[in-house]
């Protein structure tokens, strides 16, 4: 299927000048850049909302713990100063009932017992915390990949997870996500940015669809499902959802520019059309859909492992 975004029609005019074709042509890949550019940035923009709310979350507690640890701190340098005391008078010899009450009252106060169970919670929930902002970043990092235009060897299962990650605010509320990954995929050349603006597009497609199941009445989570796999000197991903399926008189346009079935407000048409131009003009790939009505729609992206630097190679 041929997306009208990515293939211009230049009309013929006997005794025209081919230079001007030629700068027509020009004019419009520059638009097409552009466009994809301007959708990317639109999706970061929108994304930086859920982003910010995951790495609040984790930051909250890492917080919370760090003052929970200074306290509890503060609490064993009292008992260790008096046990000092205690040290000390028992190399002198000079025990005191009053001494031992003193260091029985320290140990009270500061609740050891407690405070040994607690402080290696706390520092274990830290390290999570911190660990769960430091792959948020590094997924947005690698999700925001500059536009460069010679393709490089990604690990395409990695590039999925990171904006899987960077996307999790996407779906989290309404779908549960799973990943079956080939985990002998060999690197692929690929436009990075491009291949994750793909990716994402087609999650938050399947988030929608899934929504808009949960709209008409039904309830529960629906499911995502990615996964890769290699077939020959092509590899294969899978995005499959639970959500709504889409009408077969509908499917020859659903890679249209502008096309969306999704309501006013909610869809642009431009996530599936520049996914086509991205996919089958840049990659040399091809994109095609498996719908069935009221039981889901699964998009099916095949890119060739061996390929050129040239675009559309």
């Amino acid at each position: 299927m041929t997306s009208s975004l990515t293939k211009p029609v230049v009309t013929e005019h006997s005794g025209g000048d081919p230079a001007n074709g030629m700068e027509a042509e020009r004019a419009i890949k520059m638009r097409e850049v552009q466009l994809r550019q301007s959708q990317k940035l639109e999706s970061i923009g929108h994304l930086a909302a859920g982003i910010a709310h995951e790495i609040n979350t984790p930051t909250q507690y890492i917080g919370d713990n760090t003052h929970f640890i200074k306290d509890a701190f503060n609490d064993l340098l009292g008992l260790l100063d008096s046990y000092g005391q205690l040290f000390e008078a028992a190399k002198a010899g000079t025990i005191t009932p009053e001494l031992i009450a003193t260091v029985e009252k320290s140990v009270i106060d500061s609740d050891v017992a407690y405070l040994t169970t607690e402080i290696p919670k706390a520092i274990e929930q830290s390290l999570q915390g911190i660990s769960r902002v430091s792959k948020i970043v590094g997924a947005m990092k690698h999700f925001s990949h500059p536009g460069d235009s010679a393709k490089s060897p990604i690990d395409l299962n990695h590039a999925i997870e990171s904006t899987i990650t960077v996307a999790t605010n996407e779906w989290k509320y309404v779908a549960n996500l799973v990943t079956d990954f080939d985990p002998t995929l060999p690197p692929v050349r690929c436009l990075p940015g491009e291949f994750n603006q793909v990716i994402l597009n087609m999650i938050v497609n399947a988030t929608h669809a899934i929504a808009d199941v949960n709209s008409n009445g039904a309830s529960g989570k629906g499911t995502i499902t990615v996964s890769t796999r290699r077939d020959g000197e092509w590899v294969e991903i899978r995005i499959k959802d639970t959500g709504t399926g889409i009408p077969e008189y509908l499917r020859s346009r659903i890679f249209d520019p502008f096309f969306t079935t999704k309501g006013v407000g909610k869809g642009t048409g431009q996530g599936l059309a520049i996914a086509h131009a991205v996919i089958v003009d840049q990659h040399s790939g091809t994109i095609q859909l498996e719908s069935e009505l009221g039981a889901g729609t699964t998009f099916i992206i095949r890119l060739p492992i061996f390929s050129s630097n040239k675009p559309g190679a």
